[in-house]
């Protein structure tokens, strides 16, 4: 590993200091020393102009579905261009530590917008574990790119326990044995160095597969009790739980945060997903704001919520979106994967009926807005109605917006494309979100909803949205603490040794041109998942991303220059030595 200097940066260290013009020599994988700008240093030492750029710490992605692709293409090159050199695995419940391959792909494969035929396939060919440490072994054994870190599953571990049929049943109860099984896992996960436990109580999180289709996954069946009891195990080893609530109703994140609370115990470190801004619950990122507030500074406990800095917008191809699940109707289309009789469910009258009345009701929450004036048709057969909304095509026909979503979709299926956004939508009040020190920065999916979403860059758009806010005058944080937003502040919090930029620490580390922040950063492409001659199952697969290579200049994960000038190192996802599985402090 050849030594090298980066000279003419300023440096920010993670920590949120303010940033020093500095050059970072960097020698056996370590950052060996922080010099004054141009200290000599030995002639066998490589040096590398970044005048003009910021160098920082390699950035941190707390919530990936990344666990299907690190077995394709482990490079995971779409977060590695854009400074990500740490992922997490294990988010929502779902995780591939144990299980058979045909269960896993049916819980992980349909929430996730993973097609189920690449994923099965590739999981028969290569699962040689059985087990949350023989899991964090074989990754291991990857030619990863960025660091890997886990949490362990609850659904996945759950179904080990009770079998998967009693565990998506909602009238079983796991028995004493059973309960017994599912703690032995998790200690096994956190005596191997998992950051923790994740839990889904979202019922529209839907299986696939044949066998058990459309039901939730196990997680969402088990009770409080059991939550407790597996939260237990953490708050004594000082570890992670990872929840998602119900977003719909929203009204049990009032019992995560009474698991957190630390009065006469010890705080269990908890992060929720997520706080935004939603047109259907104006205001509800304050109530969590202000839980958060509750439960760290009076009631002893530690909940954090993650979030993006950028707004929340969605493609969809027809209906194929997890937000369609979180009414009855919407989950009884998309159990029919042939597009014949889906097209005709969408055409029956008495389905229209019912799709009718639970898209408009409002007595029972909604995390989507399901306003059809805030819509954009991208793609189409019939060319003439892209760039409408479903709303502006229905006052054309004479036809209602509800009817309009539905012909469409029925006649045209996925190749009907269309856009809105979720959340995250008025610029003032995103400000405050990532401001707030209840808030952990992230949250980018990266892995899963390959059609849908597009945030693998998140914190390239935090340093953007930080410069953009000073040089209109209203700065909202300065670049060092939002440097530390998504390196240090993480790390520390989930317990690893990463994100921090100092003599003997690992060299992971991002160069930025702070010039390159721009617009670009927004600008959409649709990409292969994985490069030409990877080959596998998801060859034929593509993706939505924004790029701006020209914001990230260097990336040097472990020491080794992973991309460099708009290219990835040649070696890199063909040999080991970049990334490694990072395992939480005891």
């Amino acid at each position: 590993m050849r030594s090298q200097v980066l000279r003419g940066g300023i440096v920010f260290d993670g920590l949120g200091n303010p940033p020093r013009a500095l050059d970072v020599l960097v020698e056996a994988g370590a950052v060996a020393a922080l010099l004054p700008p141009d200290s000599a240093v030995g002639e066998h030492v490589e040096s590398i102009d970044v005048r003009g750029c910021w160098i920082t710490p390699g950035f941190i992605d707390i919530h990936t579905h990344y666990d299907a692709e690190l077995e394709l293409w482990p490079a995971l090159g779409e977060s590695l261009r854009h400074g990500v050199t740490t992922v997490f695995l294990g988010s929502c419940g779902l995780s591939l530590a144990i299980g058979a391959p045909d269960e896993l792909a049916d819980m992980f494969c349909r929430v996730e917008g993973i097609p189920r035929a690449c994923v099965e396939p590739l999981l028969q060919r290569v699962k040689d574990w059985n087990g949350p440490a023989e899991y964090l072994q074989h990754l291991e054994r990857l030619p990863l790119g960025p660091h890997v870190a886990a949490l362990l599953g609850h659904s996945a571990i759950r179904a080990a326990a009770m079998g998967l049929g009693r565990s998506l049943d909602a009238r079983a109860r796991p028995g004493a044995d059973e309960l017994a099984r599912m703690r032995a896992l998790l200690d096994e996960a956190l005596d191997a160095g998992y950051l923790g436990l994740s839990i889904n109580t979202l019922p529209w999180d839907k299986m696939g597969g044949e066998q058990f289709r459309s039901r939730p996954t196990p997680s969402v069946f088990a009770s409080w009790s059991e939550y407790r009891a597996l939260a237990a195990v953490l708050r004594a080893r000082g570890r992670v739980l990872q929840g998602v609530p119900n977003v719909s109703t929203k009204v049990n994140v009032l019992l995560f945060a009474a698991l957190s609370a630390g009065l006469r115990r010890a705080a269990l470190k908890t992060t929720l997903i997520a706080m935004m801004d939603a047109p259907p619950a104006r205001g509800v990122h304050r109530v969590a704001g202000g839980l958060a507030w509750l439960v760290n500074r009076l009631l002893g406990g530690d909940l954090r919520f993650q979030a993006l800095p950028n707004p929340f917008d969605m493609w969809v191809d027809g209906i194929e979106v997890p937000v369609f699940e979180e009414f009855a109707a919407g989950t009884e289309a998309l159990h029919l994967e042939q597009p014949a009789a889906r097209a005709a469910l969408l055409r029956d009258p008495a389905y229209r009926r019912r799709f009718r009345r639970q898209w408009q009701d409002r007595l029972r929450g909604r995390a989507y807005h399901r306003d059809l004036r805030r819509t954009r048709i991208l793609a189409c057969p019939e060319g003439q109605l892209v760039g409408k909304s479903f709303a502006e095509v229905a006052e054309a026909r004479g036809r209602d917006a509800i009817d309009t979503l539905l012909d469409l979709v029925a006649e045209h299926g996925t190749a009907l494309r269309w856009q809105t956004i979720v959340a995250n939508d008025r610029p003032e009040v995103l400000e405050w979100i990532v401001r707030h020190p209840g808030a952990l920065i992230g949250f980018s999916d990266a892995g899963a909803h390959l059609r849908n979403m597009a945030y693998y860059n998140f914190p390239l758009r935090l340093l953007r949205m930080v410069r953009a806010a000073a040089a209109r005058g209203r700065p909202i944080m300065s670049p060092e603490r939002a440097v530390h937003r998504v390196t240090g502040e993480l790390a520390q919090w989930f317990g690893l040794d990463a994100g921090v930029l100092a003599p003997g620490a690992r060299a992971d580390l991002a160069v930025i041109d702070p010039e390159a922040l721009d617009d670009s950063l927004d600008a959409l492409h649709e990409q292969p998942v994985a490069p030409e001659g990877v080959g596998g199952p998801f060859s034929s697969l593509r993706r939505l991303v924004r790029r701006n290579d020209a914001a990230v200049r260097r990336v040097l994960v472990a020491g080794r220059t992973a991309w460099s000038a708009g290219a990835f190192a040649p070696e890199l996802g063909r040999e080991r030595g970049f990334g490694t599985v990072l395992r939480a402090r005891s």
